[in-house]
């Protein structure tokens, strides 16, 4: 990981927009020399000099206020998932999520609750965005990342490293960049998390898509969406997804995909639940 996130994120988004997509006067983009805005025009915008905008974005200023936080937000148009990952990266909130106590254990309950979904696949993950239980169809949807050593066991890794999950997802590409994006968001958010550093670490050397969608500098945050999938016995699904966090458990998430009622998806999901109910097949083989 870089030792400036915050100035990497400030230039990487800086890059990203056009005079023109901030109002500024016609002309105002003759004679550059590279695509995007110009530091001077970021920092009139936000209200501060040049020189401390500078500054800020090469990791030689102190650490910026609150208001000058809010200031570059609104300069450089950011969403509020983009406005919450600059606040993380500069400080703002990451003492408070690295005291916060996670754990990494299933609760029973929240076992039970995993097990009584028969027709939906779902699974929970901890702050590490470690994999710590699934049930009985996440594992027969994805049994190549419920085999993996627990550690191990992350769905951002394995989509990123194993050749076989860009055949399961059928928009590999774009589920790759959304596990890319949030992982991101997580760097940021804990920054003394030496797993995930370790899993950066690992994905920059191991992934040849990683290090250049990690230079992007892109943060995004679904709690749902579609995932599309190709299984070699349920054919393709078209499955929604919805992401739940657990107050009783700081930390985890809950991800549970599931189809509409009588629609072709769900009826697979039912064959698939069936199949992996077969007396000479159990959850171990």
């Amino acid at each position: 990981m870089s030792t400036n996130d915050l100035g990497d994120f400030l230039r990487a988004r800086r890059g990203g927009l056009t005079p023109d997509d901030l109002g500024l006067p016609a002309g105002a983009g003759g004679g550059r020399r590279v695509a995007g805005l110009r530091r001077s025009e970021v920092a009139q915008l936000a209200g501060v000099s040049a020189e401390y905008y500078t500054r800020l974005e090469q990791g030689r200023a102190r650490q910026p206020s609150e208001q000058v936080l809010h200031a570059l937000c609104d300069a450089l148009r950011f969403d509020d998932i983009e406005r919450r990952h600059l606040f993380a990266l500069a400080g703002a909130t990451a003492e408070r999520l690295d005291r916060a106590e996670h754990s990494s254990r299933l609760r029973p309950a929240l076992r039970q609750v995993l097990d009584s979904m028969e027709l939906a696949s779902a699974f929970v993950s901890d702050r590490n965005l470690t994999v710590v239980g699934g049930n009985a169809l996440w594992a027969l949807l994805f049994p190549a990342v419920a085999e993996l050593p627990r550690r191990e066991r992350s769905m951002a890794r394995w989509t990123l490293l194993d050749p076989r999950a860009r055949l399961v997802w059928r928009d590999w590409e774009r589920v790759a960049r959304d596990y890319v994006h949030g992982l991101r968001l997580a760097a940021a958010a804990q920054p003394r998390n030496q797993h995930i550093a370790n899993l950066i670490g690992e994905l920059m050397l191991r992934s040849p898509e990683f290090p250049a969608w990690w230079s992007e500098h892109r943060v995004q945050e679904r709690s749902t969406g579609l995932k599309r999938l190709r299984h070699p016995v349920a054919g393709e699904l078209d499955l929604q997804y919805e992401i739940f966090t657990s107050v009783a458990d700081p930390g985890q998430s809950m991800v549970v995909y599931s189809a509409p009622a009588g629609s072709p998806s769900q009826e697979r999901l039912r064959l698939l639940a069936s199949w992996g109910r077969e007396p000479a097949r159990s959850a171990e083989s």
